[in-house]
């Protein structure tokens, strides 16, 4: 009963509205949930700043600070640079930033990497794809819809039944190609996730699938989801690779 009574609480969370409000801080204007609990898992904290006091020279071209020179501070790492090593201004939505900040060469190239994620694949998440989901080791398949809800925090899969996967208590990851199966050889988990060719565009071989890992609310053992493409294959591909950029993200947020 107990266990029930969670997997509902769960589905209440997952459909509340998210409120947002705006904050200031000292790396600039924020748009964050009201309730700190609806957070992206794709988000990132505020770093700390290093002290100025700790910070005498550049921590890229070991220029000395002076009187002219000043100094800046990344707002992704939070390191401490001159200003010719900190000029670029790129959006940051990661950390929920209203307008793009200052940001050192490094982090601006990840943040603009990241910005194709938030402009493009986001929305294929959003939209969803259908796929055919068996869960567990059950022989019983049901087409489904899976999409990414609008607070990003679950993965929703409608069809003839309803349940949800919060993304947060995905253990493991496995894409699957065209003529492959399964096996612990392809399993990319959120502790190793290495860039994919057959996953980009032009790859030479299309993501037909994907197996999960996760343990459900108030659930000691994890459990098995496995999604394959019904009849819209190329569609499929698409929300496949836009979900295994997310996966990546999710491993970045955890190790952040």
């Amino acid at each position: 009963m107990w266990q029930k009574e969670k997997q509902l609480l769960a589905g209440k969370m997952s459909a509340l509205p998210d409120g947002k409000k705006l904050v200031r801080s000292p790396s600039g204007l924020r748009m964050v949930p009201e309730n700190g609990a609806f957070h992206s898992p794709f988000s990132l904290n505020e770093p700390q700043w290093v002290p100025d006091k700790e910070c005498a020279r550049c921590m890229q071209c070991d220029t000395k600070f002076d009187f002219i020179r000043r100094k800046h501070h990344c707002r992704r790492c939070g390191r401490c640079f001159c200003d010719k090593c900190c000029s670029k201004k790129v959006a940051l939505p990661r950390m929920c930033f209203v307008d793009p900040v200052r940001q050192c060469a490094q982090c601006s190239l990840a943040s603009q990497k990241e910005m194709e994620f938030y402009d493009k694949q986001l929305k294929v998440l959003l939209g969803g794809g259908s796929f055919v989901a068996t869960l567990g080791t059950s022989e019983k398949s049901e087409t489904m819809m899976c999409r990414l809800s609008n607070n990003h925090r679950y993965l929703f899969m409608d069809g003839e039944s309803h349940f949800e996967v919060e993304l947060s208590r995905i253990s493991s990851m496995q894409i699957l190609t065209d003529g492959s199966s399964p096996g612990e050889s392809d399993i990319h988990t959120y502790t190793s996730l290495p860039d994919t060719q057959y996953l980009s565009e032009g790859g030479t071989s299309r993501a037909s699938g994907m197996l999960l890992h996760y343990k459900p609310m108030g659930a000691q053992d994890a459990q098995q989801l496995k999604v394959e493409a019904a009849d819209d294959r190329k569609a499929a591909a698409l929300w496949l690779a836009a979900m295994h950029k997310a996966a990546k993200l999710l491993y970045e947020a955890r190790d952040h």
